[in-house]
């Protein structure tokens, strides 16, 4: 089992992304419209900006990701952890200065101010893309039991909701010290300074503790110089889910993995799953996103609550969130991944239909809040059974995960872009009125209402469909082979039930050592053997708990999976 100081370590490396995002995606708008004074487009070219940034980037840095096994800082430290501590500072350099004001230009035309801070929200988004993916792409590497992957998605998740309720919080306690004002006025600009500030420093100790607590396995030459127990007994999973693997190393335990191709990047294209589930990724993000960037705009400009209720009612969705987070793992074991998801879909739909039907005093004083929790709790379960089916898509094949985590990603921050981007340029007026007033609510509705319904087409076209089963024909020679692996159900006769060093191989005699047609092998052959079933880039080999590489000696050149 995964120890409990990897799981929360884990869990705690996405919090300062959690804290920026929050503010990126609830206030932006609300401060860029009503302190900057920005008009509706402009106000939504800068979050278009800065999503066509992430969507460029995750791709890249999900590819350079994958590798740089061989550069020598990131066979030390992790080539994940890397890219995450990347990520980490330029988070910490750019984004204060997108809440901090043209320092050399405030006076200037919307249009100045723009060019001025482009380049801040590009480098920010830069270093969010690096730090979201490479720490997605830990999850696959760290454990392929699925229900580990769950549960390790639903603490990430945990943390995400509660760096979203420090925001809130913070954002509360500093709006609410002036109670004189009624909505957010030019005047508030010090109150966000303070706010960014406080959660950057939350932010930074929190990636600070991830570095210091989770360790990436990332020896790709060394495997040990003496060789452990060989326990040949394989352990079966989750039939819903293509693989499994061992908890932790240096456990010598054997996982039950079926046969499956080393993927490249443009394999994934090729894949059908990859494009369904990268639907279901991208709708179930653009419900999240939307709703939390336009629900404090609603209650702005529709129901005109007071300036703390962009901190309260957030809150509440997210409460309720953080409490759903811990029912999802009984609830995917109990109904499987596609059928909680839709459950949560359900929950979605509901609070944006109750959100649809609302009005008068009554449900702006207290039916607002039930609203609020239905949002939360559905976007919620959407959102980590969303993950589960990545990592499970994803598999053993843990040497092009990154990239898949930035493909998904891609259609996530590009889709949100050019949503907020059509909706701004659609809003009827630019000073709210009497006749534009219930456009956000409209918003709300549609928008997200059709985003988690569009997902829920996406995981209905899966609902026949293995998770992580590949598409891609087996030749003759693989085919023999797999036969061979598939005799014992997750092990192989003809190999070692757990990597052993070049010293003990000539100890090891396999299962079939006393047929007649395998004979007595010694290093020499076993070697042979080894080569013959992986010398073949793209064909079918043996996943390795937490995704192992390591060099034979007969070949220093090659990288090759055992």
């Amino acid at each position: 089992m995964l120890t409990r100081r990897v799981k929360y370590g884990y869990g705690v490396g996405h919090v300062l992304n959690d804290l920026c995002s929050a503010i990126w995606f609830t206030y932006l708008l609300i401060y860029f419209h009503h302190v900057l004074l920005f008009d509706n487009s402009l106000s939504g070219v800068v979050l278009l900006i800065g999503q066509v940034a992430d969507a460029l980037s995750t791709p890249f840095v999900g590819r350079e990701a994958d590798r740089t096994d061989d550069l020598p800082f990131c066979v030390r430290y992790g080539r994940r952890k890397t890219w995450h501590l990347v990520g980490t500072i330029l988070v910490l350099a750019a984004f204060p200065m997108i809440f901090m004001g043209c320092l050399v230009c405030s006076g200037a035309q919307d249009l100045a101010q723009l060019i001025y801070y482009a380049p801040f929200v590009v480098v920010f988004q830069f270093g969010w893309a690096a730090t979201q993916i490479s720490h997605l792409a830990l999850i696959p590497t760290i454990t392929q039991d699925p229900h580990d992957r769950t549960e390790l998605n639903a603490i990430r998740y945990g943390f995400t909701v509660m760096s979203n309720v420090v925001v809130y919080s913070v954002t509360w306690l500093v709006l609410g010290l002036d109670t004189t004002q009624g909505g957010i006025t030019p005047e508030d600009a010090s109150k966000f300074r303070y706010i960014v500030v406080i959660i950057l420093i939350i932010g930074a100790m929190f990636a600070a503790s991830f570095h210091i607590l989770v360790k990436e396995n990332n020896n790709y030459t060394n495997l040990g110089a003496s060789s452990p127990t060989p326990t040949p007994a394989c352990v079966s999973q989750d039939p819903e889910v293509s693989s499994c693997a061992a908890d932790a190393l240096p456990s010598p335990a054997v996982v039950d993995v079926p046969p499956h191709f080393r993927m490249k990047a443009m394999d994934w294209f090729r894949e059908i799953q990859f494009y369904q589930v990268a639907l279901v990724y991208m709708g179930t993000r653009l419900f999240c996103n939307l709703t939390q960037a336009y629900v404090p705009i609603y209650l702005q400009d529709s129901l005109h609550l007071k300036q703390t209720s962009v901190a309260v009612i957030p809150l509440v969705m997210y409460t309720s969130g953080f409490l759903t987070t811990m029912l999802i793992k009984p609830l995917n074991k109990k109904m499987g991944r596609k059928a909680s998801f839709l459950l949560g879909a359900i929950l979605g739909c509901s609070g944006c239909v109750w959100l649809y039907l609302g009005n008068g005093e009554v449900y702006s004083k207290y039916l607002v809040y039930p609203m609020a929790s239905l949002l939360g709790a559905g976007g919620s379960v959407m959102l980590v059974t969303s993950l589960s089916l990545t990592a499970d898509l994803i598999g053993p094949n843990v040497e092009s995960g990154a990239f898949v985590y930035g493909a998904m990603s891609f259609t996530d921050k590009l889709s949100n872009g050019i949503a907020v981007m059509l909706i701004q340029s659609l809003n009827p007026c630019t000073k709210c009125c009497p006749q534009c007033s219930w456009y956000y609510r409209g918003v709300l509705t549609f928008c997200c209402g059709g985003a988690a319904i569009l997902a829920s087409l996406g995981v209905l076209s899966l609902l026949s469909a293995k998770i992580g089963h590949r598409s891609r024909p087996i030749s003759s020679t693989d085919e023999e082979s797999a036969s061979r692996d598939r005799a014992t159900p997750g092990c192989n006769p003809d190999l070692p039930p757990y990597p052993l060093s070049p010293n003990d191989m000539d100890g090891w005699q396999g299962e079939g050592a006393g047929q007649e047609d395998k004979g007595d092998q010694g290093e020499g052959e076993l070697t042979h053997n080894l080569t013959h079933n992986i010398e073949h880039t793209g064909e079918e080999y043996q996943a390795v708990p937490q995704g192992l590489r390591a060099r034979l000696p007969s070949d220093p050149i090659e990288d090759v999976v055992i």
